[in-house]
């Protein structure tokens, strides 16, 4: 039922789509929807929620992750992040689903950020603190982690048009993985490092 409802959610969006079907592509019960979930709005919260998860699975933090510096987490929480949205085995859904959900948000979106995003983003947070130290701002804590995550999704969501604008990116397979990593890392730890000097660049 859920991968039946991602898939219809993905072509119609959130709005549009219909309990009938989405019952009729999962092969249930047009009551199906109302008995196991109360209706489109819980079904389409637990739809992002399964294609969270799903995005997640197989992909761990290595069990002595706390104990590495904070520039080593930074790699991993990076490579992790490029794993996950480059995994091959990943179905198309589940991008086009929260594609819309960012264009044309629904209630459901604060309850994923809540639940299953809000932990991670605190976790990039914590790397950088430790990285820029405790005098900074918060602002400025959640600027440069927003610009890490900024670059991780950019080779993502806008690989077919930078495949075509700059050809030298390694974004064509799986391998490139090490090299996006690397640089998106490298990147980020230079800027990190500069914020500790001036972090409000300039006084501004």
């Amino acid at each position: 039922m859920l991968e039946a409802a991602g898939e219809v959610f993905a072509e119609h969006g959130f709005r549009d789509a219909t309990i009938r079907d989405i019952c009729a592509r999962a092969g249930a019960n047009l009551a199906a929807v109302n008995y196991h979930f109360g209706g489109k709005e819980r079904l389409y919260a637990e739809v992002l929620k399964f294609a969270d998860d799903r995005s997640m699975r197989g992909h761990a933090l290595s069990a002595d992750f706390n104990l590495l510096p904070a520039e080593a987490q930074l790699g991993a929480f990076v490579r992790q992040f490029m794993e996950r949205i480059f995994d091959p085995s990943r179905p198309g859904w589940p991008d086009r689903v929260m594609a819309r959900e960012m264009i044309d948000p629904t209630p459901a979106l604060v309850e994923l950020a809540e639940k299953n995003i809000k932990p991670r983003a605190q976790m990039l947070q914590s790397i950088v603190r430790r990285l820029i130290g405790e005098g900074v701002p918060d602002r400025v804590v959640q600027m440069c982690a927003a610009s890490v995550v900024g670059q991780c999704l950019l080779y993502h969501k806008s690989k077919a048009l930078m495949g075509h604008l700059m050809p030298a990116l390694p974004l064509n397979d799986g391998e490139n993985i090490d090299a996006l990593t690397e640089h998106i890392t490298r990147f980020s730890l230079a800027a990190i490092r500069a914020m500790v000097d001036d972090p409000m660049g300039g006084g501004t």
